[in-house]
């Protein structure tokens, strides 16, 4: 057993339980690039290790009720199916270099466009003064989603990419008042059967590494319990900050950025929202100051009270 395999896994984990993204997006460019695993046998092993890490990311939202059920309904029915035709299409294709690649840049820029989305929607949250708070009904629209499901399902059974990045993206897109609590669970749910359809397609073909996928759940199965604990009780700021920082990431390495840049970046990101973060709490405390800056009513002592009472009584 590769411990250092299962490290990487503990790592992953903890994004994907934290945002619902990043299995696909981050652990198969590991597998390949690090560890030397060749790219089916990478996407296979990823999706097998999702196929059993995401449920336990997905009981700890569930549990708490940031899970929209009727939209995991819809997105499922489109994806299940068509995580089997990505597969066949995969084997038809003969894992084409060229489609691997012009759909690795696709989704790419997908997830740069959502990081700035997600940017833009905090942006004008905090101008409208609008806060987390009650979730908002939200009225599911059934074709659209489906269709989602559909496109994601054939992603997924390709490239192992897009069960988290490509399905949030989308959900961002067409339902805004989603609050990042409930887009992390929903998003989450909505996986598990599609990865698992997606990883019993590559089984079925031999290209499960079964070694592989047993040292990434060693570490994975604890991260996305840790970091679905947290995504699912956090404010909704630092869920959005970890999507966005973890969307900046994927894409980047999608888009073939070195690794160390990609790591120069990210904890660049990472400093910024931290010292966003504080610099709001800071404004906040001084904002509360100035609301209560009023004198209060002098409070009167004991010995002042007993004084009063003799008084009135005499």
């Amino acid at each position: 057993m590769d411990l250092t395999l299962a490290l990487a896994g503990l790592g992953v984990g903890i994004v994907v339980g934290l945002t619902g993204m990043g299995g696909g997006a981050l652990m198969t460019p590991i597998l390949v690039l690090v560890f030397g695993v060749p790219p089916i046998a990478a996407v296979s092993s990823d999706l097998a290790a999702s196929a059993v890490m995401k449920p336990f990311g997905g009981w700890v939202h569930a549990r708490r009720g940031t899970v929209n059920w009727h939209l995991v309904g819809w997105l499922c029915a489109g994806s299940v199916p068509s995580a089997f035709l990505g597969v066949l299409l995969l084997r038809l294709l003969g894992d084409d270099a060229a489609v691997q690649h012009t759909i690795k840049v696709s989704l790419g820029v997908a997830l740069l466009l959502a990081a700035a989305g997600l940017l833009l929607k905090a942006w004008v949250s905090r101008r409208q003064g609008a806060g987390d708070g009650p979730p908002e009904p939200i009225r599911v629209r059934p074709l659209p989603t489906l269709l989602l499901g559909a496109v994601g399902g054939v992603i997924v059974g390709m490239t192992s990419v897009g069960s988290g990045s490509l399905i949030i993206v989308a959900l961002l897109a067409l339902y805004p008042k989603l609050r990042a609590n409930d887009l992390v669970g929903t998003d989450l749910i909505q996986a598990i059967p599609l990865v698992v359809s997606a990883a019993l397609g590559h089984a079925l073909f031999g290209d499960l590494k079964l070694d592989i996928a047993a040292a990434v759940l060693l570490g994975s199965i604890p991260g996305v319990l840790i970091g679905a604990r947290i995504s699912s009780r956090a404010p909704g700021g630092i869920v959005r900050a970890a999507l966005v920082i973890v969307l900046l990431a994927s894409a980047l390495k999608l888009l073939d950025v070195p690794t160390p840049a990609v790591g120069a970046v990210s904890g660049a990101a990472v400093l910024i929202a931290a010292g966003l973060a504080i610099f709001r709490r800071i404004t906040a405390g001084r904002d509360a100051r100035d609301a209560t800056g009023t004198p209060a009513p002098e409070r009167q002592t004991p010995r002042d009270e007993d004084r009063e009472k003799i008084l009135t009584a005499g």
